[in-house]
């Protein structure tokens, strides 16, 4: 399949509304040694298009963790859930930052941050020392974090 052409007016979108993080883990882009890509929150082969609603700014580790899948097995019952959708659901409904952990608050957030490998070993010392540098979670966490409730 070819990747889609995606504009650079609808790319700038996508990392202005982003403010420059990770909308899965709100790694910021200058934080991360491998950048930050835009992502098909529904991949183009499940039917997703390009287009602002289905568009994420996504760090290189959830971007290639996440590929084409949209959910996962939750352990705890045996059933399918979806991923966490950075368009419809609420950071902090799914998600809770516990120091360098990234702690889970429903199946949802559960099966994102184990497939994407949100508190994976590398990812925890990542964070650990940027929190250490005061650079995680970034200035602009909270702020984006607020623009994604309205």
């Amino acid at each position: 399949m070819s990747r889609p052409y995606i504009s650079q007016e609808l790319r700038r979108t996508v990392i202005d509304r982003a403010s420059r993080l990770c909308e899965y883990c709100l790694i910021h882009e200058r934080d991360t040694a491998f950048g930050c890509a835009i992502d098909h929150i529904i991949s183009l082969k499940h039917g997703g298009a390009t287009n602002s609603t289905n568009l994420a700014y996504a760090c290189a580790f959830c971007n290639r963790s996440k590929g084409s899948d949209i959910g996962s097995i939750v352990w705890n019952t045996g059933k399918f859930s979806r991923f966490y959708h950075p368009r419809r659901d609420s950071w902090s409904e799914h998600f809770k930052l516990q120091g360098a952990t990234i702690s889970s608050l429903t199946e949802i957030g559960e099966v994102t941050a184990r497939i994407l490998g949100f508190n994976d070993r590398g990812r925890l010392l990542e964070r650990q020392i940027l929190i250490d540098r005061d650079r995680y979670p970034h200035p602009v966490t909270s702020k984006y974090l607020q623009q994604q409730k309205r």
